[in-house]
């Protein structure tokens, strides 16, 4: 009998826990209540706004020139250095002359002989010509053959012939010379430019080869003025056009901006100086399988008086497609567009959202300029979600 009791009792406990434990998760099911609406806000701000174009570039020397040899031989002198300043006509290296002098010499020896030939002619025509004019005058009074006549006047004409000939010959010989000192002018190298040498591929005492094509001797380029290259995506592309404000930043020093005016935008993607007409073609008819993305340079100009800026330096390149300087400025994520109407959110004290809407001028996705319909300070949604705690004691409220 004791045993049955103290089943019975534990079963009671039990039983009595149990009951509790349902009473309590009805009450808590009975006063449950969803907490309020917790908005995700922004303010709207007035401030400057700017909508750009981001495009990579790439810095090079306004002008880059290869200063080549036309003459072949040994590098006689390198009369400059990696980093010198150069002027437009200085001397910048020498090659050995001795096969140019030779050259110009036995040309000018030429020349002397057809023209000592020349010369000699023009004895013999004088000679010839006072010969026939005796035979004529003699003839037309009967006293000497016709046949005398004649071979006078063939020794006359031939006589002049040879002397066109002869000067047919000096011209040549003329034109010989003039290559020849031209030729002999090619060993010596100067800059076509004010700039500075950037490259030195060669080094003194070397033989150089110009028959096939012209060796690079030297690179001069002017940097007080670099041109940026700005790739443009095709999708931008149709947004910019020269005259545009543009700005970049380089690595080294991000916080510096550089400002320009965009200056020309090429007319055709750089792969068309490598791409052949068959290439063209079948990059054509590929291109539903393959999509390469194409790119349209930029160009603009940008002052480098203390050649801070070198060549092949990476930018950051910003093409200024508009600009407010005291916007009322709101995340973009913000903006609703419901049925036709350009719309958004509007959070008040009580934190209740209403819609209102606005007009938007300037956007570039992460940022847009409302022109009217909002005011600086007010709030806009840019999301919500709701919490659901109980009513009750400390602790139990919103979230």
């Amino acid at each position: 009998m004791a045993l049955r009791r103290t089943l019975f009792s534990r079963k009671g406990f039990l039983l009595l826990m149990l009951l509790i434990v349902v009473v309590v998760i009805a009450w808590a099911l009975l006063h449950q209540r969803k907490a309020p609406a917790e908005f995700l806000t922004a303010t709207a701000e007035q401030r400057p706004l700017q909508q750009s174009v981001l495009a990579d570039g790439t810095l090079t020397a306004s002008k880059l020139v290869s200063v080549g040899a036309q003459a072949s031989g040994q590098i006689k002198q390198l009369l400059v250095e990696l980093g010198d300043q150069v002027k437009q006509g200085q001397l910048v290296a020498e090659i050995d002359s001795m096969t140019q002098q030779n050259a110009l010499q036995n040309a000018q020896a030429a020349l002397k002989n057809i023209e000592a030939q020349r010369a000699a002619k023009e004895a013999q025509l004088s000679n010839y010509r006072a010969t026939f004019a005796r035979q004529k005058a003699m003839l037309s009074k009967n006293l000497t053959a016709r046949a005398d006549y004649d071979d006078a006047l063939a020794t006359l004409s031939t006589t002049e012939a040879e002397i066109r000939a002869l000067d047919a010959q000096i011209v040549q010989a003329q034109i010989e010379v003039n290559t020849a000192q031209v030729n002999l002018g090619y060993t010596r190298i100067v800059s076509p430019i004010d700039g500075t040498v950037v490259s030195v591929p060669v080094e003194a005492g070397q033989t150089v080869n110009a028959v096939q094509s012209a060796p690079t001797l030297i690179k001069v380029a002017n940097l007080d003025t670099m041109t940026v290259k700005a790739e443009i995506s095709e999708a931008d592309v149709i947004k910019v056009k020269p005259g545009m404000k543009v700005w970049f930043t380089i690595l080294g020093e991000p916080q510096k901006r550089y400002e320009a005016t965009l200056r020309a935008i090429e007319p055709a993607p750089d792969s068309i100086n490598t791409d052949s007409t068959s290439s063209l073609t079948s990059s054509s008819s590929s291109s539903s399988s393959t999509k390469t993305a194409i790119y349209y340079y930029g160009l603009f100009d940008v002052p480098n008086p203390d050649h801070r800026l070198r060549i092949s330096m990476s930018a950051e390149v910003h093409i200024v497609l508009g600009e407010r300087q005291n916007a009322i400025v709101i995340p973009a994520t913000a903006i609703d567009t419901i049925d036709g109407k350009t719309s958004v959110q509007v959070v008040d004290a009580n934190q209740k959202a209403t819609r209102r809407q606005v007009e938007v001028g300037l956007n570039d996705n992460v940022e847009a300029e409302i022109i009217s319909g909002l005011k600086p300070g007010e709030k806009v949604v840019l999301g919500q979600r709701s919490v659901t705690a109980a009513s009750g004691g400390p602790g139990m409220g919103p979230r």
